[in-house]
């Protein structure tokens, strides 16, 4: 990948519950184009975003913001507004993946696989339980298993959950339900219009929540995932449908349950990530590396893609 030398704009911190994995991402990021000879700013977002990226003037903006405002469509759409050339998806993509329950209602009618439940009244799990036991509780709209909660057959929750115990219900109004799906975690990457590899996920210890996902040691990844050649063929399949469908640019990633025991029949797309990490630990620069592209090499790949369709938001 050869670029002319750029200025870049590195949007990254915020103040979502994801702040300190954006400014790992971002700061990698800025690492690695100044490596390249592009001049860099490095932009930790605050309210005075506009301000900022006015006074900055960039070629382009790479957008390394996780969580709300900066993967909902709200950034997105100030940039849009501005005529800013950026990386990843636009306001659209943005607004229907950060949220799990539109994004189900975008993809299942295509038949991608996806569990199902619905979106409670916290107020009402104090009541009963809103699907039976085990189940999943977790934000509408969050990222990177913020606020995910097992409710199990045990009653570790209490039975019904009680409203002092520590979980996603203390911070959130409503919440979505879904099944619990036993089985194995499983990742793949999508890079402009080619999904990359499988990655399975094992946590050393619980499930793979925010401390298991950006913790050094953690979690094992498995890359390439050692599962059948027809399931990883599905993760990629599945994974790019859901990318196209939603209209995602540049990079996604799209995070599977995988029910071994059923086969083919056990996968399910839980999320498609507009915003992955850019990490030391994350998982697309991980998959870029098993194929042969270097950090350097993945990060100029994103931005030309934005400049390929400058003007086309």
């Amino acid at each position: 990948m050869s670029l002319p030398k750029l200025h870049v704009a590195v949007l990254m911190g915020g103040w979502s519950s994801e702040r300190p994995v954006s400014l790992m991402s971002g700061e990698g990021v800025a690492r690695a184009l100044e490596a390249r000879g592009h001049r860099v700013t490095r932009i930790d977002m605050g309210r005075d975003v506009a301000q900022a990226l006015a006074q900055t003037a960039p070629d382009v903006v790479f957008n390394a913001l996780h969580g709300t405002p900066g993967e909902d469509g709200t950034v997105q759409g100030m940039m849009d507004l501005m005529g800013l050339t950026y990386t990843h998806s636009g306001l659209a993509a943005s607004v229907i993946a950060i949220d799990k329950e539109l994004t189900k209602q975008a993809l299942v009618p295509h038949g991608i696989p996806m569990p199902g439940g619905r979106v409670v009244h916290t107020a009402e799990i104090f009541e009963h339980d809103p699907l039976p036991r085990p189940y999943v509780l977790k934000p509408v709209n969050e990222g990177s298993s913020v606020g995910v909660a097992i409710v199990t057959a045990e009653g570790n929750y209490g039975n019904p959950v009680a409203r002092d115990a520590v979980g996603p219900w203390q911070q959130f109004d409503h919440l979505l339900a879904e099944p619990f799906i036993r089985g194995r975690e499983l990742t793949t990457a999508v890079l402009g219009d080619r999904a990359l590899m499988v990655t399975e996920l094992r946590p050393k210890s619980g499930f793979y929540d925010f401390d298991a996902k950006y913790t050094d040691g953690m979690t094992d990844h498995i890359c390439p995932a050692d599962i059948p050649e027809d399931v990883a063929e599905a993760c990629k399949d599945i994974a790019l449908r859901a990318h196209r469908l939603l209209g995602c640019r540049g990079t996604s990633r799209s995070d599977f349950r995988w029910d071994d025991e059923r086969g083919i029949d056990g996968l399910f797309l839980l999320e498609v990530n507009t915003q992955p990490g850019m990490t030391p630990l994350s998982l697309v620069p991980e998959q870029a590396r098993a194929l042969g592209m270097d950090y350097g090499d993945l990060v100029e790949t994103i931005i030309a893609e934005a400049l390929e369709r400058k003007g086309i938001r």
